[in-house]
């Protein structure tokens, strides 16, 4: 099973939030967690197509990583043993701005 997480951070503190997440974040989550990519958006704009393409209020998300779990038993406990660590309480204490998060969204996929 993947996680695919998508996030909406404000725009404004996004070079900051980079930052924490390039030099402190992704580096733990890697080290921690079967991640399959973790991506952060170049600003380049993006394309929306399709017979009715509608932006949402934030726009596209700005970061997206996924994970890849056995099942969502292991997904509840992973998450419980690796964020509720100390190890990423000493990473999220670095964080630019934890209520900088317009929106948050996990959806759940299989592979083919």
């Amino acid at each position: 099973m993947f996680e695919i997480r998508s996030y909406h951070y404000l725009p404004e503190k996004f070079e900051a939030y980079k930052k924490w997440a390039i030099d402190d974040a992704v580096p733990f989550l890697k080290a921690n967690l079967d991640i399959v990519g973790f991506w952060i958006s170049n600003g380049d704009e993006p394309e929306l197509s399709g017979s009715d393409p509608q932006p949402v209020k934030h726009g596209v998300a700005n970061i997206t990583w996924i994970i890849r779990w056995e099942d969502r038993d292991a997904r509840t406990k992973g998450f419980e043993e690796v964020l509720g660590g100390e190890g990423w309480a000493a990473v999220w204490a670095k964080h630019p701005d934890a209520d900088g998060y317009l929106q948050m969204e996990a959806r759940f996929a299989d592979e083919l």
